[in-house]
């Protein structure tokens, strides 16, 4: 890296360079049995320049071939966007925990084993279930330096253990799932299973809501699927700039219930998502989006910070490319109402668990609609059994400027979001029950 570097150097007036390494080990599950196992190892190189004021840009995964790459990034600052930032020079980062030695020694036959477990835990509940199921551990490293001095590297152990099931009988399709994944070894399968479980016992009864406005609950997956993916693209510095965020002119604004808060924190140890710093090695820090419903900050890199006039978040992500502003981790601020105390207020009304198609609607303005992929009906304030064929429509900020409650647990979803359930006290629904 420091001759790429100092090779960059002399063609242009400054250079970064950036690797990622990565190890990973799989052990795939199909229709309840073993499906491969697959190990792989990969390095990529990044090279970014700032050339007579211009962005250059080039990536390489093979490492002995440094002329071309820096060749290549001379040839696209040609072309590149005006750089309006400086790179950052040597500073100092947070301890954080993201990486546990015992993830790299993991056997494949404990993985095999945990897969194993997990589908057979499922099948003994409902044996005519089709399960496809994954167990995977990662060691990834990061190494950052540039010619103001800047450098860093971090190294980071991931595992993720996830089931999803199919149960098909006749005409209706019901899809079932669950997954976990930390920077620590997952060696209770159990926990992952009940859950499982538990949504193909609410799901064993058919049930039906009627067409119009209903108080909703959003479980954490609810959530994910259909509100979160608005708010990461309003809160990112990029739309903001180009004037496509709805709240882009709202800092310091109550737009929400004042019962949310919302924040990005890359700092918590041993989360999937941490990170010391960013991928232009800006320290890592808490930073947040709403406070009691007001829009406190967005989201940025170097260069997006730089034209808003503003400091960079420690959101510079990567993602294959150039750096740009995304989120690390989200958090969602807990309540005080459990998921029971909610379900006991509504007369009539549905949890949603799952929204498929959500984000084919207008995601800049908020709106979404989907089918409930997973779904609950609830009556006289008990869950009675699973709806089909439904759809649900609206618009986040108008679900998010009225919330009944927030839940007082959060779940982590996909690793990088952890929310609680949300009860929203009316939602579009259309069924065709």
């Amino acid at each position: 890296m420091e001759n790429i570097l100092a090779l960059a150097r002399k063609t242009a007036e400054a250079a970064e360079v950036f690797e990622v390494a990565a190890e990973e080990t799989s052990v795939q599950f199909e229709t309840n049995r073993l499906k491969h196992i697959e190990s792989k190892q990969s390095t990529h190189l990044a090279l970014r320049i700032i050339k007579e004021g211009r962005l250059g840009y080039a990536t390489t995964t093979e490492l002995d071939d440094v002329k071309s790459l820096i060749s290549n990034a001379v040839e696209t600052a040609r072309f590149g966007m005006p750089a309006k930032f400086q790179l950052p020079a040597l500073s100092s980062y947070p301890q954080i925990d993201i990486f546990d030695p015992a993830v790299e020694a993991t056997p494949l036959e404990e993985m095999d084993k945990l897969g194993q477990e997990l589908i057979e835990l499922v099948i003994s509940h409902t044996p005519e279930i089709l399960c496809e199921a994954g167990v995977s551990k990662d060691t990834i490293s990061v190494k950052l330096i540039n010619s103001n001095g800047g450098q860093a590297s971090y190294k980071k152990s991931i595992f993720s253990i996830g089931i999803y099931g199919s149960l098909i009988r006749g005409t209706d399709m019901l899809f079932v799932g669950e997954g976990r994944s930390s920077c620590n070894p997952i060696s209770q399968p159990e926990e992952i299973a009940n859950v499982v479980i538990q949504q193909l016992e609410l799901a064993k009864n058919p049930a039906s809501v009627p067409t119009g406005q209903l108080p909703v609950i959003f479980t954490p997956h609810g959530v994910a699927s259909a509100l979160v993916p608005s708010l990461v693209t309003a809160f990112n510095g990029k739309t903001v700039l180009q004037g496509a965020s709805p709240i882009g002119q709202k800092l310091g604004k109550s737009v929400f219930d004042s019962k949310i808060s919302l924040w990005d924190d890359p700092t918590i140890a041993f989360r999937p998502h941490s990170r010391p710093c960013d991928d232009e090695g800006i320290a890592s820090r808490r930073t947040p989006l709403i406070e009691q419903g007001v829009v406190a900050n967005f989201l940025y890199d170097l260069q997006t910070a730089a034209l808003a006039d503003t400091k960079s978040t420690g959101n510079g992500d990567r993602g294959g490319g150039l750096p740009a502003p995304a989120p690390s981790a989200l958090i969602i601020a807990t309540g005080q109402t459990t998921m029971d105390d909610m379900v006991k207020d509504i007369k009539e009304g549905l949890v949603i668990e799952q929204l498929m198609g959500a984000e084919q609607g207008n995601i800049l303005g908020g709106d979404f609609s989907g089918n409930v992929l997973l779904g609950y009906k609830v009556e006289s304030g008990k869950i009675v059994g699973r709806v089909k064929n439904t759809m649900v429509s609206g618009n986040v900020y108008q679900v998010l400027k009225e919330v009944t409650a927030v839940g007082s647990q959060a779940e982590w979803v996909g690793g990088f979001l952890n929310t609680p359930p949300l009860y929203c006290p009316r939602l579009s629904v259309a069924s065709k029950g």
